[in-house]
C-alpha cells in the first residue's frame, strides 16, 4: 500500500487502527504466554509488563503511519511543569483512596492486622515498578492517543467510558491466565473489576484533561493507585491458612476498592461536568501531534 493510501486510511479509522495494533500486540504477548504454563514470578512478570506495551506501540504506529508527529506525542511523558497542586492530587489520592478503602474494609467486618502490613518503603519500589512497566505505560496510549481523538468527536465523560471498555477488553489475555490475580477470580469479582475500570478511566482523565495532556502525571497517578493494593486491609488478609484463597475476603477486595473511585468518579463529574471533567478545557489532537 503507498504511503498516502496508508495515511488516508490512518486519518479515516484512527481509532480503529490503534486498537487493531494495540490488541494484537497484547494478545499475541500475553495470550502465548497465558497457555505457556509458565509459573508465576518476576520472569512471568516482566513478560506481562511486556505485553502491556501495546497501547504505545499502537500509538505509535497510528501516528507514523498517518504522518503525524512522533515527537510532539511522545513529549507529553515528559510534561511535568503541571504545578505542584496537581503533583499532590496524582501523589496524594491514591493514599486518600487507601484510607477509604481500609476503612470500608473494617466497617464491613474485615480483619485488619498492622502486624502484616509491608515496609513502608517498598511503595518506592512498586511506584517506579508501575511507572514503566506495570500500568503506567499504557498510559502513552490510551490516555495520550485515543482520549483526545475521542475527545474530538464526544464528552469527556463518553470518552472516558468509550475508553475504558477499550481497555477492560485489551485485558481479556490475563482473565485465561491461571498464574494471575484476574484468572482466578469470579463473575462478581470481574464485573466490580470492570466498574472500577470504568471509574479509573474517568479519574484518568480528569487527571489528563485537567494537567493539559501531561501523560506522566496519568502514569504516576495510575500506579500509585496500582500501589495501594498492596497495603489494602483485604489483599493482605485474602489468603486464608494454608495460602488458600478466602472467596469472602477476595470480594470484600474488590468492594472496597471499587467503591472509593466510583464516589470520586462521581464527584467529579458532579464539580467539573461530563463535558470537560477538567476545570479546563479538554486536550484535543493538537496535544498527539496527529
Amino acid at each position: 500500500m503507498p504511503d498516502t493510501s496508508r495515511a488516508a486510511f490512518v486519518d479515516r479509522h484512527p481509532i480503529a487502527a490503534f486498537l487493531l495494533v494495540t490488541y494484537a500486540f497484547t494478545w499475541t504477548v500475553q495470550g502465548a504466554l497465558a497457555f505457556s504454563g509458565l509459573q508465576a514470578s518476576w520472569t512471568h512478570s516482566i513478560l506481562i509488563g511486556f505485553g502491556a506495551f501495546g497501547p504505545p506501540v499502537g500509538a505509535a504506529v497510528v501516528v507514523w503511519a498517518g504522518e503525524g508527529s512522533l515527537r510532539q506525542w511522545f513529549s507529553q511523558v515528559l510534561k511535568w511543569r503541571i504545578g505542584w497542586r496537581w503533583w499532590a492530587l496524582a501523589l496524594g489520592l491514591p493514599l486518600l483512596v487507601l484510607v477509604a478503602g481500609s476503612a470500608l474494609f473494617a466497617l464491613l467486618g474485615g480483619p485488619i492486622d498492622l502486624g502484616s502490613f509491608p515496609f513502608p518503603g517498598i511503595y518506592l519500589f512498586v511506584m517506579a515498578w508501575g511507572i514503566v512497566w506495570g500500568g503506567g505505560q499504557e498510559e502513552l496510549g490510551w490516555r495520550g492517543f485515543l482520549l483526545p481523538v475521542l475527545q474530538e468527536r464526544y464528552s469527556a465523560l463518553v470518552s472516558s467510558l468509550l475508553v475504558g471498555v477499550a481497555w477492560a477488553g485489551w485485558h481479556l489475555p490475563l482473565f485465561l491466565n491461571a498464574t494471575t490475580t484476574h484468572g482466578g477470580w469470579s463473575r462478581t469479582q470481574q464485573v466490580l473489576w470492570l466498574v472500577s475500570i470504568l471509574a479509573g478511566s474517568v479519574l484518568w482523565t480528569w487527571m489528563y484533561n485537567g494537567t493539559g495532556g501531561s501523560v506522566l502525571a496519568v502514569a504516576v497517578f495510575h500506579a500509585g493507585i496500582n500501589a495501594m493494593g498492596v497495603f489494602h486491609p483485604a489483599d493482605l488478609a485474602a489468603m486464608a491458612p494454608g495460602g488458600v484463597p478466602d472467596p469472602w475476603l477476595s470480594l470484600l477486595a474488590e468492594v472496597t476498592g471499587a467503591v472509593p473511585l466510583v464516589a470520586l468518579a462521581v464527584l467529579l463529574v458532579v464539580v467539573y461536568g461530563g463535558e470537560q471533567l477538567s476545570p479546563r478545557e479538554r486536550p484535543g489532537v493538537e496535544r498527539v501531534g496527529f
